[in-house]
């Protein structure tokens, strides 16, 4: 690891220069997800303590949504500045379900403690481990409470101000999915609950930066939106049953201003991308978790809602490991 990554601050690492069709990578969309409602378990939330946003967006902002190109810079430069200004809301919104130490892998409410997708928690002692688009870093704090050395990433400066807010005695650093600034070898695990792998123009980077990282053995688990969500329109009501696009159309989604200047980007890969992505990078794949509904899970979010979750899958959780 780079020296400047310690507990009580933020490390920062500029992106790197890089070629266009190589360049990284942002974080943590929806790693926001309902508590489980029907777990048992203690959720200790602090009140969040929000401060203005740093760079608000100009009143009467409203992005136009298309489906257009978006190449690795744009989709980067983009997301990073989404999540800064975001950020605070996006805490007030979902910091209450998130909790300050849980693990959830996605909107079903799928929990590391009973996944165990990373292996068993009395197994994670002493591992190092590395969190990809950690957000406020609730899976960073769940793991140092299992006795795991974690490093919580995240593209966006002002998510990783929440984590700094809420505390941990683990390090954050602000630094680019696909220009990971640490040495080879670094970790033992490695994990990323729905951040950077979704809004990447080159998922192969980021997954060649995490094997890099990574020590012989290593396992890197990341959860995404399924792939067939892609066909269908983003509500959780009847109106989200229909399929209203070719699940094959890789084509961005783009948020853009009254410019044409990207302010939020997703791109989509079919499952058999994923696979090919993580194969091609030197990764096994060993295991592909399809999350259903629990019963217990009442919650909308966003497109996510027990009706959907009900007929087809929403989350696609992909364990991987280094040979």
């Amino acid at each position: 690891m780079r020296e400047g990554a310690h507990p009580g601050r933020i490390a920062v690492y500029p992106a790197r220069k890089v070629p266009q069709d190589r360049a990284a990578g942002p974080c943590d969309p929806v790693h926001g997800v309902p508590p489980s409602g029907g777990s048992g378990r203690k959720i200790t939330t602090r009140e969040p303590i929000i401060q203005e946003s740093e760079r608000p967006e100009p009143e009467g902002f409203e992005p136009e949504a298309t489906r257009r190109d978006a190449d690795v810079a744009e989709s980067s430069r983009a997301n990073r500045g989404w999540w800064d200004r975001n950020a605070d809301e996006y805490q007030v919104d979902h910091g209450t379900f998130l909790g300050d130490d849980r693990f959830v892998w996605g909107p079903e409410g799928l929990d590391e403690v009973e996944a165990e997708l990373l292996g068993p928690p009395e197994e994670l002692k002493g591992k190092e481990v590395l969190e990809i688009g950690a957000g406020a870093a609730q899976c960073a704090r769940w793991l140092a409470a299992q006795g795991a050395r974690p490093v919580a990433l995240d593209l966006s400066h002002r998510q990783l101000q929440h984590a700094l807010r809420i505390g941990g005695s683990f390090p954050l650093v602000c630094a680019d999915a696909g220009a990971l600034p640490f040495a080879d070898g670094s970790f033992d695990l490695a994990c990323s609950a729905y951040g950077a792998l979704p809004f990447v123009a080159d998922p192969r980077l980021v997954l060649s930066e995490v094997r890099r990282v990574l020590r012989p053995g290593g396992r890197f688990v990341f959860s995404v939106t399924h792939p067939i969500r892609w066909a269908f329109p983003d509500e959780p009501g009847p109106e989200g049953l229909s399929v209203s696009a070719s699940y094959f159309d890789r084509t961005p989604y783009v948020e853009q201003d009254e410019r044409g200047g990207a302010v939020y980007v997703e791109h989509h890969r079919t499952l058999g991308d994923r696979v090919r992505d993580i194969v091609a990078t030197g990764f096994r794949l060993v295991d592909l978790v399809e999350p259903e509904w629990p019963a217990w899970n009442s919650s909308e979010w966003g497109g996510w809602s027990p009706l959907r979750g009900s007929l087809i899958p929403g989350t696609a959780v992909f364990v991987c490991e280094r040979d």
